[in-house]
């Protein structure tokens, strides 16, 4: 049973309750309406985005714990480990404080840009959550484009960053939303390319033919190895994380780009990283690493299981590598990563054409 069949016979038991009481209240109209084909299939949508999206957050909650204790082995201590169990909880309390902060707005700011950028970077890393499908059964949408439309609400955020860091009216803000569109300008090249040997040996940009064709075959990250690697590289700068987090870079620009956003602002930008850190890391299983095969565990559990292993991989690049310049950065970008990314294409192309996949 797929999640939408699932959602829906839940709606249709909890309705048909509804419809009962409401019937039995004399509103016959009412009752026949709420039981309309429309009906339940709005609310059979709306019960898929709402699970899609708990499951989504629970999941970016127990990546930024399992941050803090990777983080904390790393550094010789134990990480967050007083509230809650191995100190789980503590994600939440955090984000309670937050959201009992005072909203402050810089006098200054332009308020319009100040106030939508947060809104444009929260919403669209909630909208990548549901463009993740974990298993050929559990998707909120399942589109041929999915793998182009992915990365274009990826692209969405560098220039959200780039409204707030102009109109917060701090010279720190602004230099942190300029290091985030000279970054998007080197990395998205060299990641859409990297892409393309997936797409040449499938001949499919559809995510769930992707992880069908790894299932009768092998799994990318075989023969598309440099692919891989450069993914891997371009997602982790695509996410703005060590060491490629310039437009936060706190030891010299403050916070960069957040340094005016507190509160609830703060927490749901930071909570939206995390979204995107488990977007990019799902991104990564799906078209390298099998996405959801494995065998006796169900589906949606090897897909956590291989998302959470591609995720400690961001955590341990965190941990051991310093931040690089900004001339690194870009020269990184143009000069070795898009060189490599052609190099993957030519490969994909010559075992396509000689018919070993």
């Amino acid at each position: 049973m797929d999640l939408y069949s699932f959602t829906e016979g839940i709606v249709r038991w909890l309705v048909g309750i509804i419809s009962y009481f409401v019937d039995w209240l004399g509103f016959h109209g009412f009752a026949g309406w709420i039981e309309s084909p429309g009906v339940i299939q709005f609310l059979t949508i709306f019960g898929v985005a709402l699970i899609v999206f708990i499951v989504g957050f629970l999941i970016a909650i127990t990546m930024i714990w399992q941050e803090r204790k990777t983080l904390g082995r790393l550094m010789d201590r134990r990480g967050a480990m007083v509230v809650g169990p191995a100190g789980y909880f503590q994600n939440i309390a955090d984000g309670l404080k937050t959201f009992l902060k005072e909203i402050i707005i810089p006098e200054k700011a332009d308020k319009k840009g100040y106030n939508w950028a947060p809104v444009i970077i929260i919403g669209s890393s909630i909208l990548l959550i549901g463009l993740i499908p974990m298993s050929d059964r559990f998707f909120v949408c399942d589109i041929d484009g999915g793998l182009i439309f992915i990365f274009a609400v990826f692209s969405i955020t560098p220039f959200a960053i780039l409204i707030g860091g102009w109109a917060s009216n701090n010279k720190y803000t602004l230099i942190g939303g300029m290091r985030s569109a000279a970054q998007l300008i080197s990395y998205e090249v060299p990641l859409l390319l990297s892409l393309v040997g997936v797409v040449i040996l499938t001949g499919s940009l559809n995510l769930g033919e992707i992880v069908h064709a790894q299932q009768e075959s092998v799994w990318f990250v075989i023969p598309q190895f440099i692919g891989f690697i450069v993914f891997l590289i371009t997602i982790v700068a695509e996410v703005e994380r060590i060491p490629f987090d310039l437009p936060e870079a706190e030891a010299e620009l403050v916070e960069g780009w957040w340094t005016e956003y507190g509160g609830m602002r703060f927490g749901l930008l930071m909570l939206a990283e995390y979204f995107r850190g488990y977007a990019g890391a799902a991104v990564a299983v799906l078209l390298f690493l099998g996405g959801w095969s494995g065998p006796i565990l169900p589906p949606e559990i090897w897909f956590l299981i291989k998302v959470f292993i591609v995720f400690f991989v961001f955590i341990w690049i965190r941990g051991s590598l310093t931040r690089v310049r900004i001339d690194q950065i870009l020269n990184i970008g143009w000069k070795r990563l898009i060189p490599l990314s052609m190099v993957n294409i030519v490969i994909a192309v010559v075992i396509k054409s000689m018919g070993w996949l």
